[in-house]
């Protein structure tokens, strides 16, 4: 069994055609199903059933598919961290994240990393959850990540700094004039909810604060993306949660974002008013991965408050990964 003949089965799988894995691949057809099979008989039976009009996955290759996934990835990581040790002249650097901070923080930093070093291209990939950015990169999709600092993370971390949440308001709400807001007065409101929402102790974030305050938040449109979320808020359809860094990335300067009051009286029951973000890695950074999360780790400070980026991590300020 070798890595060339599972990246030919994955082709196929994904093509779902060895005619058009073949042109893909730029081999010709028998040589494809000559490696196919060849792998089939080194793991003791059929991986693909062979139809009609394209294939589809036996029981066997239905198992053997995420390992198959898994060993690519793998070699592929390996290869870029090898380049990546040697410095950062070329290459690609994968980075995994959450939608928030692909809007809100990485445009700024990709935008710097392409001037020092345009030799390395960036590839991105975003995930709705931490725990799916948490759980890809364990399965080896990307050479680090960058998000909400992870629970007991096995690997390489670097804090990078903190992300303030704020409510969102169009310019003519009541609230418009303030510059911050006590969750229960927000219990009579509209809320527009996104699917992105942080979970903390597997109930929703907003959903745990409210119920702590003895109300549930009227909920009149749900999302998908936090992006889409903050558009609606300023729209003025209803009230929504967001990380700060974010908002302005979505609307630019078209709402009115609003702190938590942070009042003694109302942490009980409060909503966290910050996350911890971080840089985090399976195998420790080196070559391109070191350089970017210096980089991010410079530029998250550059901000704070409701209308600015990631504040500086108090706690441990750009301290050396763990």
């Amino acid at each position: 069994m070798s890595l060339r003949q599972m990246e030919y089965f994955l082709a196929v799988v994904e093509e779902s055609s060895f005619t058009r894995a073949a042109d893909g691949l730029h081999v010709t057809q028998p040589a494809l199903s000559h490696q196919v099979k060849a792998l089939e008989r080194s793991v003791g039976g059929a991986l693909l059933e062979r139809m009609p009009r394209g294939v589809r996955l036996t029981p066997m290759g239905r198992a053997f598919l995420p390992h198959a996934q898994l060993a690519v990835r793998s070699a592929r990581q390996a290869e870029r961290a090898a380049r990546a040790a040697a410095g950062v002249a070329g290459g690609e650097l994968h980075i995994a994240t959450v939608h928030a901070l692909a809007v809100g923080l990485l445009p700024g930093v990709a935008a710097r990393w392409r001037s020092l070093h345009p030799g390395v291209s960036l590839v991105l990939r975003e995930y709705g959850s931490t725990e799916a950015l948490e759980e890809q990169l364990e399965r080896g999709v990307a050479d680090l990540a960058v998000g909400p600092e992870p629970a007991g993370w096995p690997g390489p971390l670097l804090r990078i700094g903190r992300e303030e949440l704020v409510i969102v308001v169009p310019f003519d709400d009541p609230l418009a004039g303030r510059t911050a807001v006590a969750l229960a007065e927000l219990a009579h409101r509209d809320w527009i909810r996104c699917a992105m929402e942080p979970l903390v102790d597997g109930v929703l974030v907003l959903d745990r604060a409210c119920g702590a305050l003895g109300f549930t938040p009227h909920t009149v449109l749900r999302t998908e993306h936090t992006s889409t979320a903050v558009r609606m808020a300023a729209a003025g359809v209803g009230v929504v949660m967001a990380p700060a860094h974010m908002v302005r990335g979505a609307v630019g300067e078209d709402c009115v974002l609003l702190s938590l009051d942070p009042s003694p009286r109302l942490r009980p029951g409060g909503p966290p008013r910050h996350r911890p973000l971080a840089v985090f890695s399976r195998v420790p950074l080196t070559g391109a991965a070191a350089a970017f999360a210096e980089l991010i780790g410079a530029g998250a400070g550059a901000g704070a408050g409701a209308g600015g980026g990631a504040a500086p991590d108090p706690g441990r300020p750009g301290g050396p990964p763990r």
